[in-house]
């Protein structure tokens, strides 16, 4: 593919991202695989130019485009050599007119961006929101310690103490040590959100919400393979990923529960009272991941926001019954909005007096509210709220 037709490409595959993003479709990612399946002919270096110019629109334009070609002309407005391929030749995008618009500039939609600044995220760390995400791995301490792992490329320690930052690109699920479980993909800010569970051999804890069980295995390998484990989610695709992913961990002594939502407390029954620790890294609006997803903040809205509000504070009432006396609490969302962090642990404390927050030293994080908010601009993390309760 010429270099102009890369652009055009990047506009066919924006229309469809733009379209999916109103009506609730396919990921951006998913969106690019599938574009590019039907389209043999376009080589590794295509594909990572389109890929790039693709995203690059994206996180340029705040709120939702008008079309693919309206966000890239937001891209082309700061990159002369960009708007130089717009020259109507064969497969070329047609040569821009003297007036036409190109999408608004932003972090995200305005009333979106008026909920990130009321939540006291300043400039830098919304423009941050949208940079390119690192790549971390969490070292299997299940297999072997950070400092022992033997990997083709050695890695940057981070702050959490099985971590590892890797340069873009590295072919992690290439190597041996991934597919022998030593290694596991995982955010920096997420790992320490694990760490705040403090999970120790010999516990019962309940990861509530756990998904495909990322963290589950990170509570697994602190916990040394010894104890009881329950990953629980409403999701049975989701769930279902966990296992052959703890066969690969060594991580044989995790449960799974499926549970049906809105009743969630009969799949669970035998563990009421009876948790040490209960992890609720809850549904939420994912402000926190769009390094990863950014598209993912034209897919808002503030009922949507009140939805994930609600839920969260059912689980954190669920989680509650589960803990024992003196037992613990450790709430998480990937989320920068107090009503979704800073808001929900206030709620939490006002309906269960008896309970109160324990303040985290995580050696990262700013503190908010009753817990501490991790960030892409001062953490280079994905942004995440979490906090510590402790049962009475």
């Amino acid at each position: 593919m010429t270099p102009a037709a890369r652009v055009q490409a990047a506009i066919e595959v924006l229309d469809l991202v733009i379209a999916a993003a109103r009506s609730g479709g396919a990921s951006a990612d998913r969106i690019v695989a599938d574009w590019f399946r039907s389209r043999r002919f376009a080589g590794s270096g295509d594909r990572r130019a389109v890929r790039e110019l693709t995203y690059g629109a994206i996180r340029a334009c705040g709120d939702v485009p008008a079309s693919g070609r309206a966000a890239m002309l937001r891209l082309a407005a700061d990159d002369p050599a960009l708007t130089a391929l717009f020259d109507g030749s064969r497969h070329a995008p047609a040569p821009i007119a003297p007036d036409e618009p190109a999408a608004k500039r932003g972090i995200a939609p305005p009333w979106l961006e008026a909920r990130l600044t009321a939540s006291g995220i300043d400039a830098r760390t919304a423009a941050a929101l949208l940079a390119r995400a690192p790549l971390d791995i969490r070292v299997n301490a299940l297999k072997a310690e950070r400092q022992a792992a033997q990997l083709p490329v050695a890695g940057e320690p981070l702050v959490a103490p099985h971590g590892l930052r890797l340069p873009h690109g590295t072919p992690v699920e290439q190597w041996d040590a991934y597919k022998n479980g030593v290694i596991e993909v995982q955010d920096g800010g997420s790992q320490l959100t694990c760490e705040a569970v403090a999970a120790r051999p010999g516990e019962t804890v309940v990861d509530l919400c756990a998904g495909a069980g990322g963290k589950t295995l990170a509570l697994a390998a602190t916990m040394r393979g010894t104890g009881r484990l329950v990953a629980a989610d409403t999701d049975r695709a989701r769930l279902a990923r966990l296992e052959p992913r703890a066969q690969r961990a060594g991580a044989v002594f995790i449960e799974t529960r499926l549970l049906d939502t809105g009743r969630e407390a009969d799949a669970l029954h035998d563990l009421m009272g009876r948790a040490d620790a209960v992890l609720v890294d809850a549904p939420c609006s994912g402000t926190g991941t769009w390094r990863r997803n950014p598209e993912a903040r034209w897919r808002l809205s503030e009922q949507e926001i009140a939805r994930y509000a609600a839920v969260q504070a059912r689980l954190l009432d669920l989680a509650a019954a589960l803990v024992r006396p003196g037992g613990r609490l450790v709430y998480v969302t990937c989320s920068l909005l107090d009503a979704e962090g800073a808001d929900q642990a206030v709620a939490f404390l006002a309906r269960h007096p008896e309970w109160h927050a324990v303040p985290l030293d995580l050696g990262a994080g700013t503190p908010r509210g009753a817990g501490l908010r991790l960030d892409p601009s001062r953490d280079s993390t994905d942004g995440f709220f979490v906090a510590h309760f402790a049962a009475p």
